[in-house]
């Protein structure tokens, strides 16, 4: 018992320690003057290391793709920083409220997914939001493209952004990657972070159109005729299966709605055995740790679905 208390100090000085250390490297940090096109020079060290760590790992890159898919203004950096602090917060509840192995490794494995999964419900807010905007978008794009006497991609998709023919909400995601296009990155990432953006078939096959014509100067105006096409017959589909997502999102919060109404009406009747049950008691905490573990598992579950369902 007394080891597991000098554990919990030892954890809750580290957390403080690593929270000030990070308050005051943002406070102290000075911006840097912005590259053109919103590109931001982060300082060497953690440049150089997220560079690494993104050639490295699969994951890592992974995460850069998704923040910057949903343009998110957290560096890679902030993002490990914070899961570091989330992950040391779980231990630290985990270990003084639940006092046992199991309530350690669940809420230590659920605030570290906390990040990953904001970011995933921010992505899935994206695409419901662009889903019925992308045919619209589509065509815009083909009408430009068939008037350019070059047949250019990059072309074709600067003047339909510059005379604001393509509107919001879906606006930011082609004007991202045409900023992607232009900076000479590679291609191939450049479309592989759009596709991330959207999300759905119908994006996937435009890639593959825009693939070709960017890479190979294929002309692809009766390809994206075709698929203009095939996405007016699907539209109906379209949806129907956005609001089948809208109703897996209105699930998913359904349980933590349930558990704050059943704990109110609880306290309020008897708070203090309330307390005394849900707060004193292991039987009370136990519950109370089965709770939040299945609500995770159904936000994971809403997740899977609602990206199944892209």
């Amino acid at each position: 018992m007394i080891f597991a208390k000098y554990v919990c100090l030892m954890l809750l000085f580290v957390l403080i320690y690593v929270f000030i250390h990070s308050l005051l490297h943002l406070v102290i940090r000075q911006r840097k003057a912005r590259y053109r096109l919103h590109y931001v020079r982060s300082s060497a060290l953690g440049n150089k290391l997220s560079d690494f760590l993104g050639k490295r790992s699969m994951f890592v890159r992974h995460i850069k793709e998704l923040m910057e898919s949903v343009e998110s203004k957290m560096s890679v950096m902030g993002m490990m920083t914070a899961s570091v602090v989330l992950l040391l917060s779980g231990l630290l509840v985990g270990a003084l409220f639940f006092q046992t192995v199991k309530g350690v490794i669940v809420v230590t494995f659920i605030c570290v997914s906390l990040p990953y999964m904001l970011l995933r419900m921010k992505l899935i807010s994206v695409r419901l939001q662009t889903r019925l905007e992308f045919l619209p978008a589509v065509e815009v794009f083909y009408q430009y493209y068939m008037i350019d006497p070059n047949k250019n991609m990059k072309v074709a998709l600067k003047f339909c952004l510059e005379e604001n023919r393509i509107l919001h909400p879906i606006k930011p995601v082609f004007e991202h990657l045409y900023r992607n296009l232009m900076t000479q990155r590679e291609t191939e990432e450049c479309l592989r972070i759009f596709a991330l953006t959207l999300g759905h078939t119908w994006a996937d096959y435009f890639i593959s159109i825009m693939r070709v014509a960017l890479k190979e100067g294929n002309h692809v105006g009766q390809s994206l005729k075709e698929l203009i096409t095939d996405m007016r017959k699907a539209q109906r589909t379209d949806q129907i299966e956005r609001n089948r997502l809208l109703e897996i999102r209105i699930a998913n919060f359904t349980p933590i709605f349930f558990l704050a109404l059943f704990l109110f009406i609880n306290f309020k009747v008897n708070t203090e055995n309330a307390y005394l049950y849900y707060m004193i008691d292991p039987d009370g905490r136990n519950m109370l740790l089965d709770s939040l573990l299945l609500i995770f598992i159904s936000f994971l579950m809403g997740l899977y679905l609602s990206m199944r369902r892209m």
